[in-house]
């Protein structure tokens, strides 16, 4: 192996430990700070839903949180017996179910935020804006990368 090749192995190595071991450290950390019972994948839905506020299907969501379609059933379930999403039949295709986010589900949204918010504020700001800048288009690329034709899109 060339020098230049095990030098892009060690630097692929890096990198990907070092997301790996923040994505874990930011889930703990935001999950502790959401409201009680507010789990970080309801948390997700409801962001999700509240930005794109047209109804999705659940299998539209499970493909865009890159999970099963029983995952996102069951994650959809606790959000609709909290009130904060409704499930209602497809009126054109009988066989699907729309899933929008409800008032009780925007002010859920905006709690969490609130709680979380400072976290991340302070996060940015102990990195210094800047270097947060510059890595969101890396960042952005590597999910674009890995969300790629081998792992279903989106």
């Amino acid at each position: 192996m060339s020098d230049d090749a095990s030098s892009a192995d060690q630097l692929a190595v890096a990198l990907f430990s070092e997301m790996l071991t923040a994505d874990q450290l930011v889930r703990a950390r935001l999950s502790r700070a959401l409201p009680k019972g507010m789990e970080l994948s309801h948390f997700a839905v409801l962001n999700h839903l509240a930005q794109h506020p047209e109804e999705r299907t659940p299998t539209e969501l499970a493909r865009t949180f890159h999970v099963t379609r029983g995952a996102m059933t069951n994650t959809l379930a606790k959000l609709e017996w909290a009130g904060h999403v409704h499930i209602r039949p497809d009126w054109d295709d009988a066989r699907r179910k729309r899933v929008g986010i409800s008032s009780s589900g925007k002010a859920a949204r905006e709690a969490a935020l609130a709680a979380i918010r400072p976290i991340l504020t302070q996060a940015v700001r102990d990195v210094g804006e800047d270097r947060t800048r510059a890595a969101i288009p890396v960042l952005r690329e590597m999910r674009i990368k890995f969300a790629g034709p081998d792992d279903g899109g989106d």
